[in-house]
């Protein structure tokens, strides 16, 4: 069995207190990784300090740093069928959708960041200028020093990958927490960094509790930006702690994504897609749609569509490449999503459909529809974070909308319909960071990702991805050269050289 250690200044640090890596589809241990502490967490930071501080990284030029990063690309492409196979057995997810989201999309994002590195306008000239003085100016944006990401564990090297990208690619130096569920992919791609010739304690790595390691990362006064995927309760926690020294701040936060079908839609596509929507990687994905808006005019069509196309989900081994979905990712998620099924059946809802688990180990929960639901109902209100789809009807599109932005969420949404204009029309009016029309899921490192209201603060991905990991500064350059064309006469009297 192997076993992980935490990743600091460059070294393999270990700790006699370990976690147990549980593969959710077995519950097998498949691995253990070193728990650490406050302690590390305080070294990792001095050591990103130390290596912003001395300069060697944050000075290589641009082109050189997205080479390095480059490398590291290289490095994790060699090894692509050993990293799907162990993030495969760390949380659940399928060959299919490992090779695809994953680990596929993590290696061409970091290569996105690598590029935008050689492209990233790091300064630019300003205007001149005529009063009250002939100057001009140069705005630059510089790295902020040490950032610290924590990221969660349904899509852990990904989300790792949209914090170290950019803030390498500005120039910082890095602190990130994995969830302890999870550590394996990102600790590999440590090693990579390490063989790509990353220099020392521009990168760090720490495995331990949200509690003690991700806490004290938010606090640390010595951390200036802080990047964080997760729930929204902890998310205000992060805020709160990151509020002391007034770090930096980008969070990626929970979802109710309403996906809207109008009456025009392709029926077909839509139920196929509304599936995609709400069970990729088990609906355990912040940006899932998982409130379903149906027009009475379909209503009752595209619900006996959706059941006999969920019945063709299959959930079973995710090592299997047939298989469609995998477990959830542990007994304590499983419980919980089990919960809400039960609430929303003491609500009134009807579950419509409910697929078939495997017998035998393993965290299993079926796609499950549930009809009859309305917006007030606690369903169809939090984010339950596994595969359960609620529908929703409406009469008139301006009550979808209504329904759709009676959230406290703002994440991902989506508008079906064969008008583009008219589904144009209503994406325009959803509050949300992310609106597809007639599509789902599909994040492109080339778009900026983010939320509104309680979905978060800032964005990842997108071309100006590394505005959130650098500040802007200004250089003032007086043209003038004389005494006579300045201002000073303000406040500081002139000399008279006659007497």
């Amino acid at each position: 069995m192997k076993h992980y250690c935490i990743y600091i200044d460059g070294e393999w640090v270990d700790t006699a207190d370990r976690f147990e890596i549980v593969n959710p589809a077995t519950e097998e241990v498949v691995a253990t990784a070193a728990r650490g502490t406050r302690e590390h967490a305080d070294r990792a930071v001095a050591a990103a300090l130390r290596a912003h501080r001395e300069g060697g990284w944050r000075q290589t030029p641009p082109e050189e740093r997205a080479a390095v990063m480059t490398r590291m690309v290289e490095l994790l492409n060699e090894r692509m069928e050993e990293l799907v196979e162990l993030h495969v057995a760390e949380n659940g997810v399928t060959v299919r959708q490992a090779m695809a989201f994953h680990v596929g999309f993590s290696i061409s994002h970091l290569q996105h960041f690598a590029d935008l590195a050689r492209t990233y306008a790091f300064e630019e000239p300003g205007p001149l200028l005529g009063y009250p003085t002939a100057a001009t100016g140069v705005v630059r944006r510089e790295p902020i020093g040490v950032v610290a990401g924590i990221v969660p564990w349904n899509f852990p090297l990904l989300l790792a990958v949209w914090k170290l990208g950019p803030a390498l690619a500005a120039g910082n130096c890095v602190v990130i927490k994995p969830d302890e569920k999870t550590p394996v992919t990102l600790l590999e791609l440590a090693r990579a960094a390490d063989d790509a010739g990353l220099p020392r304690g521009v990168l760090n790595i720490v495995t331990g509790d949200g509690e003690e390691v991700g806490a004290r990362l938010a606090a640390h006064p010595d951390v200036r930006k802080i990047a964080f995927t997760g729930s929204t309760a902890v998310g205000r926690e992060i805020a709160r702690q990151a509020a002391d020294n007034v770090k930096r701040v980008t969070l990626e936060l929970g979802g109710k994504g309403p996906n809207v079908v109008l009456p025009d839609a392709d029926v077909d596509t839509a139920v196929d897609a509304a599936l995609f929507a709400f069970c990729l990687y088990q609906g355990q994905a912040c940006e899932s749609g998982t409130r379903l808006l149906l027009p009475d005019s379909l209503h009752d069509e595209f619900v006996e569509k959706l059941v006999a196309r969920a019945a063709a989900i299959r959930v079973g081994d995710p090592t299997d490449f047939d298989a469609d979905m995998g477990p959830i990712i542990s007994a304590e998620q499983k419980q919980r999503i089990e919960e809400y099924l039960e609430i929303g059946v003491k609500e009134g809802a009807t579950i419509a459909f409910q697929g078939v688990t495997p017998d035998g180990p393993g965290h299993w929960v079926a796609p499950t529809i549930f009809t009859g639901v309305t917006n007030t109902m606690r369903i169809a209100r939090e984010e339950i974070f596994g595969p359960v789809l609620c529908v929703i009807r409406y009469s008139t599109v301006d009550e979808a909308v209504e329904i759709a932005n009676d959230t406290e969420y703002g994440l991902s949404a989506g508008v079906w319909g064969e008008d583009i204009d008219a589904a144009l029309e209503v994406a325009n009016r959803i509050e949300s960071g992310t609106v597809w029309v007639n599509d789902w899921h599909m994040v492109n490192a080339r778009y900026p990702f983010g939320g509104y209201k309680q979905s978060g603060i800032g964005r990842e991905l997108g071309p100006r991805a590394l505005d959130e990991y650098t500040e802007e500064k200004f250089v003032h350059i007086d043209l003038s050269r004389s005494r006579d064309r300045r201002v000073y006469d303000l406040v500081v009297p002139r000399v008279d050289e006659s007497k």
